[in-house]
């Protein structure tokens, strides 16, 4: 059952990805069909006692995987914004709730509060992939990235303190739990998140781990200190592994880049799990509780709580109109509150807490309606802001050659962007003067994302004069756009080269990344056609001119390198299998002067 969990939860991310929607909102409703609406599948009759467990590891997971995102210099001149948020914010967000579930939901003053201090939760499950989904420009992508993860730790110990306070006999022995609580969380996680970082770190550097154990080591450890940290006080393990993976981010000691990469698919067959069983968890009868009063509180959180919370935390910054705007729409919750409030609810049922049917079915509507509202409107909303680019069809070259500079102007023409990459600053500069983005920087030791707006990027192009260096960009940044996505151009012609991008079996293009234009093309190669004259045509198919003509025209003289599509769709040409032009499409091409 576990294998079809997974299968079911890759199929919908596979789907997402083929239809270009966030895939939370597959996730959910694959769920929602295997449980509740068929009753195919029951997680707690699968799984037993170890659901819980399982999903509050995973959960560590996805909050260490987090935190290794979470760099200081993402948040240069919003560190105040942040500190707001988490307070302020925080603070509104839990009067608007407990307000709204008093009054709304007629929950009891007790489970209410206990309620608005879960929502503080803003669900790094969901808003990771909600952000990779719509790559949004400047400061607002790490500022909700920092806050919803920073917050789940947060959210969680605040919602044990609540339940401890309640179930305290008297005013006397809640502020003793309460700092108690508060004291042994911080000390826990503090301690445990940066010393199991300082010892990772220094392992890894001094090689006393061997390579191929050190990403089974960072997820024990993982494990280990998340184990610890709850064994000292409940809910600790959050703040621990997101505090060592925030620690192990800014340390300059050791590189870390494999761990981050297999974090991240673990990521990936996490959500898919985590999210299929939360939605397949629900029972009809809970389903049965909500009514217009359930939907009125969830729409109080959207409309009430993040807007004036943003709008109170944002005064005086120096975030854009379109920023706060595109901030105060973005508080989806996830798998944790789903968690905790089951947890609670749960444990309040078993202390003879009366009105508490209502937690568990409204903190599921709260997070299918946020992933639905949030996940549909995120993208547009942001490109209508401006924060985001309207497509990511745009082509990042790592190498700035004259012909590379007149390759991108002509891209351009046809509204596809491009950014330049180069160590030779008379390239740069020359690219700049041209119009051109370009960025003087090592594209495999600089941070390329924070120096350059990728937000329209989809693919990056390999195309220096080494085939080695060409292999490891392809490597470096298959990481960001993806393997099929990263194309590396072969530097020389000779037999050899020709023979590897044959058959593709062999040479540093290959290891690399896709081999990029057609067999036998090099750098060399197109320096040359480029010095002696030839130049780069866009020639728009139609059905009067097919392409069978169009190569009879050109015949050997043109070398088709892009396809634009009818839809701006660009496709780099590759002798793997060039795409198939079509009337309306785009061919551009390097065409040699006639004799």
């Amino acid at each position: 059952m576990a294998g079809l969990v997974l299968g079911i939860g890759l199929t919908a991310q596979w789907l997402a990805w083929r239809l270009r929607l966030p895939s939370i909102l597959l996730l959910l409703l694959a769920g929602l069909l295997v449980g509740p609406v068929t009753g195919f599948l029951n997680p707690d009759d699968v799984m037993g006692d170890l659901l819980f467990p399982f999903v509050s590891l995973a959960v560590a997971v996805i909050l260490f995987e987090g935190g290794l995102s979470l760099r200081l210099s993402e948040l240069r001149g919003s560190m105040g914004v942040l500190r707001l948020l988490i307070s302020v914010g925080s603070a509104v967000s839990v009067v608007v709730a407990y307000y709204a579930g008093t009054r709304l939901l007629g929950l009891p003053p007790g489970p209410a509060l206990l309620l608005a201090a879960i929502y503080i939760v803003t669900g790094p499950t969901v808003i990771i992939p909600l952000l990779r989904h719509v790559r949004p420009r400047g400061k607002v992508g790490p500022l909700i990235r920092w806050e919803g993860i920073v917050n789940d730790p947060i959210g969680a110990t605040l919602a044990l303190l609540v339940f401890d306070v309640l179930l305290a006999s008297g005013p006397g022995e809640a502020t003793q739990v309460a700092a108690l609580v508060i004291s042994k969380t911080l000390a826990a996680g503090l301690v445990l998140g940066l010393g199991s970082a300082w010892l990772l770190a220094r392992a890894f550097a001094r090689h006393v781990i061997p390579d191929f154990l050190q990403n089974p080591a960072a997820l024990t450890a993982v494990v280990v200190v998340f184990v610890l940290a709850n064994h000292v006080q409940e809910e600790a393990g959050l703040l621990a592994v997101t505090v060592m993976g925030m620690g192990l981010a800014n340390q300059k000691r050791v590189d870390l880049r494999h761990v981050v990469e297999f974090k991240e698919n673990l990521q990936v067959l996490l959500l898919a799990a985590l999210f299929v069983l939360l939605a397949a968890r629900i029972e009809t009868s809970d389903l049965a509780l909500l009514d217009w009063r359930a939907f009125a509180f969830v729409a109080v959180m959207i409309l009430v709580a993040r807007p004036v919370g943003v709008l109170l935390s944002t005064i005086g910054s120096d975030l854009n109109r379109g920023e706060r705007i595109f901030l105060a729409w973005m508080a989806p919750r996830g798998i944790v509150a789903m968690a905790v409030v089951s947890l609670f609810a749960l444990r309040l049922e078993v202390a003879g807490v009366e009105g508490i049917e209502p937690l568990v079915p409204v903190t599921f509507l709260l997070v299918v309606v946020t992933v639905l509202v949030y996940g549909l409107t995120a993208a547009p909303l942001a490109r209508k802001l401006g924060i985001a680019a309207k497509r990511s069809n745009g082509v990042l070259f790592v190498g700035s050659a004259p012909w590379t500079r007149e390759l991108a102007l002509t891209l351009g023409e046809l509204d596809v962007e491009s950014r330049l990459v180069d160590t030779n600053r008379r390239a740069v500069a020359a690219a700049r003067l041209a119009g051109l983005g370009a960025v003087n920087a090592n594209a495999l030791t600089d941070d390329i994302s924070r120096m350059l707006d990728l937000g329209p990027i989809g693919s990056v192009l390999a195309v220096t004069r080494n085939d080695e260096i060409n292999t490891l960009i392809g490597l470096r940044h298959a990481e960001w756009f993806g393997r099929s996505n990263a194309y590396c151009l072969q530097a020389h012609t000779d037999e050899l080269a020709k023979h590897n991008r044959a058959d593709g079996e062999h040479g540093p293009v290959h290891l690399g990344g896709r081999p990029l234009f057609g067999e036998g093309v090099s750098f060399e190669q197109l320096s040359d056609r480029f010095a002696e004259g030839a130049t780069f045509r866009k020639t728009k198919l139609s059905d009067e001119f097919s392409y069978e003509k169009y190569l009879a025209q050109h015949g050997d003289r043109a070398t088709p390198l892009f396809l634009v599509q009818a839809d701006q769709s660009v496709y780099p040409w590759t002798p793997e299998g060039p795409p198939a032009p079509k009337p309306g499409d785009v061919i551009v091409a390097l065409i040699d002067p006639e004799e």
